[in-house]
C-alpha cells in the first residue's frame, strides 16, 4: 500500500532532514532524534517519519530504520543482521540511541560544559578528559538502559533468576524511560481517523511529544552530571585523600563545607587505589555556622540499601538526650531505625559516633 502523503511531508524546520522510521514509535529513536537536534548542525532539522527506502535516500541523517550503520554516511540502524555494536567497555548491544550517543553524545556534553560558565571550563572540547569521563557515565546511568529495551535484554539474566528461584515483591508499575515513550503511543481502541492522511499527522505529533519528554529527561541528566556531579568530583577527592586524618584505617570520610553527591566518586576513587577502607561518610546538613551534622554509611554498592557496616543496633531509633545516653555520646540528635544514617548537632560529636561505631 502506498504511503500516504504526510509519511512524506517533512515536520520541523528547514534545515538538514532526519528520517526515521513511522508506524509505533520507541524511546531509542525518539531520544536519537531530540540528541541531534542538541546540536547546531540539525538545530533547524526537519523530520521525515517513514519506512520508504527512496525517501530515505534523500535524508541526511537517518535513524533506527533502513538496515545499515555507516557513521561516514549518518546511518544509524541496528535491526540489520549481524549488528553487535556496543559502547566501549560495555556490553549491551546498541540502540539508534546508543549509536547517535556514542557518536554525537561528546559533542553535545562539550556544548553543554562550554555554556556553563561556573564549569570553569574554558576551551573544552570533545577530547577533554572531562568530556570522556562524562561520555562514559551518562551512557552507563542513562543511555545503556534504552539500549536494553529495545534489544529486549534484561536487567538480569532470567536463566539465572529462575534457577536461585528468585520472585518479586512488588510490581514496579512498568514505568521506566522505555515507558514514558511508549505510552504515548495510541491505544488499540482508539477513535480512528477520518482518513489515512490525519492518523498520519496524528502519529507525527504523538512522535515529536515522545521526542521532546524524553529529550528532557535526557537534558536533566546531562545538565546533573555536567554541573552537580562533575563539580562534586573533586570535593569528594580532597576529601578522600585526607580521610586518615580522621582514621588511621582510612575508614570515616569527612566532606567540609557543603555537601555534595558523593557515592559514586568514593567508588570510583576506592576503585582506583584498588581497596574499599571507607565506611562513614561525615557531612554538614547545611553550609552554613552551627548547622548539625550527619554520619551516613556507605552502601555496599551504589543502589543498595546494604551498608558496609550499619550503626549500632543499640542506637537505632532512638533520639535526643536519650540517644546521648545510649551511646555515651553528647549531641545526638537521631539515628535512623534502619542503621544507615544519624545526626549530631556538632561534628565532633558525629566524629566520635562514627569513631565509637567502628569499634561496635
Amino acid at each position: 500500500m502506498a504511503e500516504s502523503a504526510p509519511k512524506r511531508l517533512k515536520t520541523g524546520g528547514d534545515g538538514v532532514l532526519i528520517g526515521t522510521h513511522s508506524g509505533h514509535f520507541h524511546a531509542d529513536e525518539a531520544l536519537a532524534v531530540h540528541m541531534l537536534r542538541q546540536l547546531p548542525a540539525y538545530a533547524d532539522s526537519a523530520l521525515v517519519r517513514t519506512r520508504d527506502p527512496k525517501i530515505l535516500e534523500t535524508c541526511h541523517t537517518v535513524v533506527d530504520v533502513g538496515g545499515e550503520y555507516d557513521a561516514a554516511r549518518n546511518r544509524y540502524d541496528h535491526h540489520q543482521r549481524g549488528f553487535a555494536t556496543t559502547f566501549p567497555g560495555r556490553p549491551t548491544k546498541l540502540s539508534s540511541a546508543g549509536l547517535v550517543f556514542l557518536h554525537f553524545g561528546p559533542a553535545i556534553i562539550a556544548q553543554r560544559l562550554a555554556a556553563a560558565a561556573a564549569a570553569k571550563t574554558e576551551g573544552v572540547t570533545e577530547d577533554s578528559p572531562e568530556v570522556r569521563m562524562l561520555h562514559k557515565k551518562i551512557y552507563e546511568s542513562f543511555v545503556e538502559a534504552l539500549d536494553a529495551h529495545d534489544n529486549g535484554i534484561s536487567v538480569y539474566d532470567p536463566a539465572a533468576v529462575s534457577a536461585a528461584g528468585l520472585v518479586k515483591r512488588y510490581s514496579e508499575g512498568g514505568f521506566g524511560l522505555g515507558a514514558v515513550v511508549g505510552r504515548l503511543n495510541p491505544n488499540w481502541n482508539e477513535p480512528p481517523a477520518p482518513d489515512a492522511d490525519e492518523a498520519q499527522r496524528r502519529e507525527d505529533a504523538r512522535f515529536l511529544t515522545a521526542s521532546q519528554r524524553i529529550g528532557e529527561e535526557f537534558d536533566r541528566e546531562v545538565d546533573y552530571y555536567a554541573s552537580a556531579w562533575l563539580p562534586a568530583r573533586a570535593v569528594v577527592q580532597a576529601a578522600f585523600a585526607k580521610r586518615k586524618d580522621f582514621d588511621p584505617e582510612g575508614r570515616i570520610l569527612v566532606i567540609e563545607g557543603q555537601s555534595v553527591p558523593w557515592k559514586d566518586h568514593l567508588y570510583t576513587l576506592e576503585q582506583e587505589e584498588g581497596k574499599s577502607s571507607v565506611l562513614y561518610v561525615l557531612y554538614q546538613e547545611k553550609p552554613e555556622p552551627g548547622a548539625k551534622w550527619r554520619i551516613q554509611c556507605v552502601p555496599e554498592s551504589k543502589d543498595s540499601f546494604v551498608s558496609r557496616k550499619p550503626l549500632p543496633e543499640a542506637w537505632r531509633g532512638f533520639r535526643d538526650a536519650e540517644l546521648d545516653g545510649i551511646a555515651g555520646i553528647e549531641g545526638c540528635v537521631f539515628v535512623h531505625a534502619a542503621g544507615f544514617i544519624g545526626g549530631n548537632a556538632t561534628f565532633e560529636g558525629a566524629k566520635a559516633m562514627a569513631t565509637k561505631a567502628l569499634d561496635a
